[in-house]
């Protein structure tokens, strides 16, 4: 059997840590309490703080060749010179959920060689998520591929299917306006919400992980794609977004969309493009993504096709078998 990558053990001992703090922390008591924004503007709860510093004690005990931390509060941080490693660190992936004590939480954990100083999504060669709340946990690297523990069945054990009534699903707010997310896919959340299944996880890395799992057959993150489209709704995405524009980060999705593609799961932006150009550690808007992943090839392309781009203006009312 093919060795695994010398970091295996560092990321997911590193997955476990963080939750062990944050079970501990929430032993006392959830506070709920948001006490700053990250540097992209989001904003960031006591478990973050706690989830934070977890990572960066744990590695500047534990790491053994030099690395730079790239986390979504901390930024970026170099815990040796010269490093050879860059680990892009979402400390927890469903702040919201993990507040509230649901499992949606995750862990999510990207290493990339250091190279140029440039490095992009297409350079993760190693990634780990833990979830918070079960401990289940997902591995996978460039050489050995996927691994796991704590789940119920074998993964990955990707859905078959490719009917959008039949679909189960997760979609993404945080930071999108809601009668511009309603423009564009009302329509397909009507058709799957009775003979499907239709979520909001406040985490892209909980949602593509469960199409991993087989647990959900696609996701879609669509706002970066609607501001670009449509530059004046900027205004719009400023106003929820508390005066950011909060799509998706680098640090949200690097781990989980190279495990996604280790499993077989059809993943791009929602152009259709691949996300391999994105910079991990840039979180300006024109660095941000949308997401359209899914278990099919035609599952993802029929989501491409069928979401109103023109966000439905001057469209007709769709027809029963539309709708």
């Amino acid at each position: 059997m093919t060795d695994a990558h010398p970091l295996k053990q560092l990321l997911i001992s590193l997955g476990r840590h963080v939750r062990s703090e944050l079970l501990a922390y929430e032993a006392h008591g959830r506070e709920r309490r948001v006490h700053g924004d990250s540097p992209g503007g989001d904003a960031q709860f006591d478990v973050d703080e706690v989830a934070e510093k977890a990572v960066l004690d744990y590695l500047r005990a534990h790491a053994e060749v030099p690395m730079a931390l790239y986390t979504e509060d901390g930024s970026y941080i170099e815990l040796a010179p010269d490093p050879q490693v860059l680990l892009v660190v979402d400390p927890i992936d469903g702040t919201r959920p993990t507040s509230a004590g649901l499992e949606m939480g995750m862990v999510s954990i990207a290493a990339a060689p250091y190279g140029d100083g440039a490095p992009t999504l297409a350079d993760v060669d190693a990634a780990c998520l833990v979830e918070i709340k079960s401990g289940a946990w997902l591995y996978g690297d460039a050489v050995a591929g996927l691994d796991s523990g704590g789940f119920a069945a074998p993964v990955p054990r990707l859905s078959r299917n490719t009917d959008l009534t039949r679909m189960f699903w997760s979609i993404e707010f945080n930071g999108h306006p809601m009668d511009l997310m309603t423009e564009a896919y009302a329509h397909l959340v009507d058709r799957s919400a009775n003979t499907g299944g239709i979520f909001v996880f406040n985490s892209s890395t909980f949602s593509i992980s469960r199409i991993i799992t087989g647990q959900l057959d696609a996701y879609a993150d669509i706002g970066n794609r609607i501001l670009r489209d449509h530059p004046e709704t900027e205004e719009e995405f400023l106003r929820v977004g508390r005066g950011s524009i909060l799509h998706l980060f680098p640090y949200d999705i690097a781990a989980v969309v190279f495990l996604a593609r280790l499993a077989g799961v059809v993943i791009t932006d929602a152009y259709g493009d691949d996300l391999g150009s994105t910079s991990l550690v840039d979180l300006g808007p024109m660095n941000q993504k949308s997401c359209i992943a899914a278990a099919t090839p035609e599952l993802h392309k029929q989501l491409l096709e069928s979401i109103r781009w023109d966000l439905g203006r001057g469209a007709s009312t769709p027809t029963s078998e539309e709708s």
